[in-house]
């Protein structure tokens, strides 16, 4: 089915999710790579070094969600814009992403929005908690989101209501 359509199976996509004893505990990056392509800026740029291609550029890049605090910086350096960050912390009925967003315009904090799964179908309500679109995240703005916890492992991205 992937490779046809593009869109990771729920089998697929547990593979990539740490433990939700990770989750809860804090921030976490989750990185859906699926195939193996030349690409390492995840690698680089994160500052702790949690996340490892190895020696192969085509390797699928494994993060240890042990030294993974959730900073962010990988978020807006993947060009495939595969990676997030969830956070499981802060409610036992939501749960926080922040997620690399390319469309404009962009939302703004309080806004509502329709979250979206990875196939792109409606599937719940979230709030846009922050946006951040710094210079040194070259255009790939980050924006967080409050989910309820049921869509953790089913919300991918969203769209606003126009």
């Amino acid at each position: 089915m992937f490779e046809k359509t593009g869109v990771a199976t729920r089998e697929m996509v547990m593979t990539k999710f740490p433990p939700i004893e990770r989750i809860n505990r804090g921030p976490v990056a989750v990185v859906e790579c699926y195939q193996k392509i030349p690409c390492n800026p995840c690698q680089t740029a994160c500052p702790v070094g949690a996340i490892a291609i190895g020696d192969d550029i085509n390797n699928i890049p494994v993060r240890d969600e042990e030294k993974c605090g959730g900073c962010g910086v990988c978020v807006a350096k993947c060009p495939g814009l595969s990676i997030m960050i969830v956070d499981g912390s802060k409610s036992d009925e939501t749960v926080e992403f922040r997620i690399p967003y390319e469309f404009l315009p962009l939302p703004e904090a309080g806004e509502m929005v329709t979250g979206l799964d990875r196939a792109g179908k409606p599937i719940c309500r979230a709030k846009v908690i922050r946006v951040m679109n710094p210079a040194a995240f070259d255009r790939t703005p980050v924006i967080t989101l409050e989910v309820a916890r049921e869509y953790l492992y089913d919300f991918r991205n969203f769209k606003r209501e126009v």
